[in-house]
């Protein structure tokens, strides 16, 4: 006797959404929703401001400034003394990018006001295969970002509180659970959580570097005594190469510039002026602590030791061994923490472009309650998770994957830039495509030295994931392509014609659900079957007889199975029907009841998902579910 049935919708693929056209600012550059209405306006509250844009967005840059200086430190020590003397014109060519950058990515703001950065960018300029690498690129960095953040922050943590070392992978899945958490409740509100603890680190780092310069020596060095320095012996000369090796290393401090510019549409209205100005405050700040701190460097001829960062030394020179050391420690190790959430803020924009485009899932385009991508959120936490567990919660290894997608990206947004304004030409446009222009030169000379330099320490698996993506992206690409080709999309269809129908509903008793599968049936189709599964000869008796008593005005059909199974026998009967080709549409509708409590599902007997699968797998039919809520 066959069990009541699930229904199941058909087996018709998900149409693919044309591309929307990109939504040009006004005059008050205005990006995203209008916001005039109720809905609007509720909408817009969700969004950030430019201060909640400086702490939702800018915390990785921000945190660079912990790992930034010191990685040109830790370079230049292979020649020495000496070779430390080179930290400030280092730092120096770094600021001249970041404000190369920072005034690229502006004019990107304005150009491109629905996000995606050097996507963007690539995708109007460069042709579709450069913009899927540079989305490539920053999905790379984006997700390791996240990782290299947690680890690093728990890995400050660990060095503090030595017992907790063997809780790292726990520690890490922790903060990260919290980092989800406060996204999944919007932006606005990872930015109201967050503004506090970047509020705190940067007036830390700014008091440093304004109570430093008013030293001639440095107050405490009690932090790094003890400790082995890290100078080499035989320091080598300083050379070009060293140079540019220490020039791709600090240009790390840089990761998350672009991040304000691929999440525009995150900004109140008027979305364009707020993220123009974040960008411009973000870059600011970055630069005066970057050059503040190798200021610093100098003036206290500070020396890298082992097990002590440059910044902790910093701030015992410049502060003393007391209660500012540590509240700029503890600031740290907690911007470091937090520093994922710029990743947050940007990947799941990207991902919705990416999916606009028919390039990811159309899942990923949704926005949840509070404008959040939350398929977006959660697949950044996911791939993110799997990371941490497998390094092992250990920094060290993914600090040098880390930074080469976003040199990436860098070069192929200002490529794109100089083509835009060669095609646009503006007022000045000679002078902003040069800009550009240099701003390519010294992001790919970066880029090309990173990969050279981290190739056998891990630079290869982004060189081998860049390509993979881009193919998984144009695979999707080409499957949403067979689909609308399909469906017809873009075409206008034929006149309508009638189709006679054939409804099929499943049944094992008469209920009242019986009732209601039967009485939809009548509405959707010109005829209707009822059909039942005979594993029992008496039972399916039993059930004719109470038929012929109810006389619903519908024929029960049996359908005998000699081995108790439910889906195959229904299918095997649709497909004769279909060979009969005495109907032009044959639906399934499968009535079943939707529990009133999430624990009563438990209670289920399932059997409408077992049609359903074995409809899908072997039939051509349309399969509906009719829920009857108790």
């Amino acid at each position: 006797m066959s069990s009541p049935v699930t229904p199941a919708v058909a087996v018709v693929p998900e149409q693919p959404e044309p591309p929307e056209p990109p939504e040009q600012p006004g005059r008050s550059g205005r990006s995203g929703p209008p916001g005039t209405d109720a809905a609007g306006a509720d909408a817009d509250r969700h969004r950030l401001t430019a201060l909640g844009g400086l702490a939702a967005l800018s915390l990785d840059a921000m945190a660079s400034v912990a790992y930034g200086p010191e990685s040109i430190v830790l370079v230049l020590a292979a020649a020495g003394a000496y070779g430390l003397g080179f930290t400030l014109p280092v730092t120096a060519a770094i600021a001249v990018l970041l404000a190369v950058l920072v005034a690229s990515y502006r004019q990107v703001i304005a150009a491109f006001p629905d996000g995606g950065g050097s996507y963007a960018v690539a995708k109007a300029h460069l042709g579709r295969r450069t913009a899927l690498t540079a989305a490539a690129s920053l999905v790379i960095d984006y997700v390791l970002n996240v990782a290299v953040s947690v680890t690093a922050g728990v890995a400050a943590l660990t060095s503090a509180v030595p017992g907790l070392y063997g809780d790292r992978v726990w520690l890490c899945l922790g903060v990260l659970a919290l980092v989800t958490a406060v996204n999944l409740r919007g932006i606005a509100e990872s930015a109201r959580w967050f503004m506090a603890p970047t509020a705190v680190f940067v007036l830390s780092i700014l008091t440093i570097v304004v109570v430093g310069l008013f030293r001639d020596a440095p107050v405490s060095t009690a932090a790094a005594e003890g400790h082995a320095s890290v100078l080499a012996g035989n320091a080598t000369a300083v050379g070009a190469l060293l140079l540019l090796k220490a020039f791709a290393a600090g240009c790390s401090a840089l990761t998350g510039v672009e991040a304000v510019a691929n999440a525009v549409p995150s900004f109140r209205t008027p979305g364009v002026k707020r993220a123009q100005h974040t960008e411009v405050a973000l870059g600011a700040l970055l630069g005066v602590m970057l050059i503040g701190l190798a200021v610093l460097i100098g003036r206290f001829h500070l020396q890298p030791v082992e097990g002590v960062t440059v910044l902790a030394q910093l701030a015992d020179a410049s502060l003393g061994h007391g209660a500012g050391f540590y509240l700029v420690q503890f600031a740290t190790v907690v911007l470091l923490g937090l520093a994922a959430n710029t990743s947050f803020g940007g990947l799941p924009v990207l991902l919705h472009l990416l999916a606009r485009d028919n390039h990811l899932p159309h899942v990923f385009a949704l926005r949840a309650d509070r404008q959040v991508h939350r398929h977006g959120v959660l697949f950044l936490a996911a791939v993110s998770a799997v990371l941490l567990v497998g390094s092992g919660g250990d920094v060290n290894s993914l600090v040098p994957l880390f930074a080469i997608g976003v040199f990436v990206g860098f070069t192929i947004c200002q490529v794109g830039m100089v083509r835009h304004w060669v095609l646009e030409r503006p007022a000045r446009w000679r002078a902003k495509a040069a800009l550009n222009g240099f701003g390519a030169l010294l992001t790919a000379v970066a880029a090309l030295v990173v990969t050279g330099t981290k190739f056998t320490e891990g630079a290869w698996g982004i060189c081998l994931a860049l390509p993979l993506l881009v193919l998984l992206f144009e695979a999707v690409h080409r499957s949403y392509a067979r689909i609308g080709e399909r469906l017809e999309l873009g075409r206008i269809p034929g006149p309508l014609t009638p189709q006679r129908s054939l409804v099929l509903v499943p049944v094992t008793a008469i209920t009242r659900l019986t009732r209601d599968g039967l009485s939809a049936a009548l509405s959707l189709g010109d005829e209707v079957l009822a059909v039942t599964v005979v594993h029992d000869p008496a039972e399916a008796e039993a059930l004719r007889r109470d038929w012929e008593l109810w006389q619903p005005g519908v024929p029960l059909v049996d359908i005998p199975d000699g081995h108790r199974r439910l889906g195959p026998p229904i299918a095997e009967f649709v497909n004769r029907l279909a060979a009969e080709r005495a109907y032009d549409r044959l639906t399934v509708l499968i009535p079943e009841v939707e529990p009133a409590r999430p624990w009563q599902r438990a209670l289920q007997n399932r059997r409408g998902a077992v049609i359903d699968r074995a409809l899908r797998r072997h039939t051509d039919a349309v399969v509906c579910r009719l829920r009857m809520r108790m």
